[in-house]
């Protein structure tokens, strides 16, 4: 049985303290005016543009990018035409941070940096990540919340998955995510999401139908679907996707805490949210005023969005205690904010935790009715 409490101070102790000689040497070796070798970033995200503002490099790497492409002023290569003694970066820490050292590995590559490194070795010149800088602050803020929360969880796996995500999200180190795999496949669907023949699944992020397709196939018996989509290009291809199941309505809203407009950053995919900067606007209901049938199952995955769009749920959570799979991985806050709200509404739910990629992202909360 896993009793320990959360010591976030200890976790960043030890990290500091942990960097090998060879490691901190190449870091520092990278950024030598003296370094023989070019200097690659693999990745193009916001860490890698803000590394290319710190110091001259001579390109990024990219798999995907078309032949020819720039970024930031510089040009974007394939892993097999960078120069074999180069030192590359490792910026991917979101999705496939493991799985991108592990290609550049392939290619016969020996000086990678995984940039926590930089941040451990060089930290006045390499600020950590955002997620990083803002778990520590949340953690020394709230820290009986965080101890709160692992204590109410339900099985060992589910403290061992917080544990391990708060040794990453407090040091960018993905080593600390070695036994996780990218398995988005099997979100929301865990063993003990029991089933049941009269299924009602409400899909609030439904995107392009992916996560109800998975649901239609899981429960095949299932009463009915509703999925919410404020993305009308989006809801084309859930419509497209799903026009073999039965007895699905898909709704052009988003969701939230009561009815509006809200602005929209529709630019990101799956990552389109809710944004004050938003370029566009979509309007926005609550699942209490749209759904008047019991529910059995809901999901979000709302970019940052869910626990406003769990406030307009409150209602059926109450009444008819489904069983929840909610994203908590967006902000750091939303670990126990979201599980606070579910259980002061009802504290009949077994609470899990499960965690789905390399990275930072898709860390689903679980709320099975006991």
């Amino acid at each position: 049985m896993i009793n320990s409490m959360i010591d976030y101070q200890k976790i960043i102790i030890d990290y500091n303290s942990s960097l090998s000689e060879t490691r901190a040497a190449l870091a520092n070796e990278f950024v030598s005016p003296a370094t023989q070798g070019k200097r690659y970033l693999f990745g193009r995200n916001e860490t890698s543009q803000q590394v290319s503002q710190i110091i001259e490099i001579d390109g990024f790497i990219d798999d995907y990018a078309e032949l020819g492409t720039t970024w930031q002023e510089k040009p974007v290569l394939s892993t097999q035409n960078v120069p074999n003694n180069a030192f590359i970066v490792n910026c991917v820490l979101c999705v496939r941070p493991r799985t991108a050292e592990n290609r550049i590995k392939d290619f016969g590559f020996s000086k990678i940096i995984p940039y926590a490194d930089l941040c451990q070795t060089l930290p006045e010149a390499f600020p950590l990540p955002s997620f990083v800088l803002e778990t520590r602050r949340d953690l020394e803020q709230n820290i009986a919340k965080w101890n709160k929360l692992y204590e109410r969880l339900s099985d060992d796996r589910s403290k061992s998955v917080l544990s391990d995500l708060l040794k990453f999200r407090l040091t960018a180190n993905y080593q600390y995510l070695i036994d996780y795999q990218f398995r988005i496949w099997e979100q929301y669907f865990e063993p003990f999401m029991y089933r049941h023949s009269d299924e009602v699944f409400v899909d609030c992020g439904g995107f392009d139908g992916d996560t109800t397709e998975e649901f239609c196939k899981r429960y095949p018996d299932y009463k009915k679907v509703f999925l919410f989509e404020p993305s009308a290009t989006n809801l084309a291809k859930a419509r497209q996707r799903l026009q073999n199941f039965r007895n699905i309505e898909m709704i052009e809203l988003g969701v939230s805490d009561r009815e509006g407009i809200l602005k929209f950053n529709p630019e990101s995919g799956s990552a389109s949210c809710v944004s004050d900067s938003g370029s566009s606007q979509i309007s926005v209901t609550t699942l209490d005023k749209s759904i008047n049938e019991k529910v059995t199952f809901i999901k979000m995955d709302l970019e940052g969005w869910e626990l406003k769009a769990l406030q307009g749920a409150i209602e059926h959570i109450a009444k008819d205690r489904p069983k929840l799979a909610i994203a908590v991985y967006h902000h750091p806050s939303d670990f126990w904010r979201i599980s606070e709200f579910i259980l002061d509404v009802r504290d009949d739910y077994d609470v899990y935790l499960r965690h789905y990629t390399e990275g930072w992202s898709e860390t689903v909360m679980f709320f099975v009715p006991k």
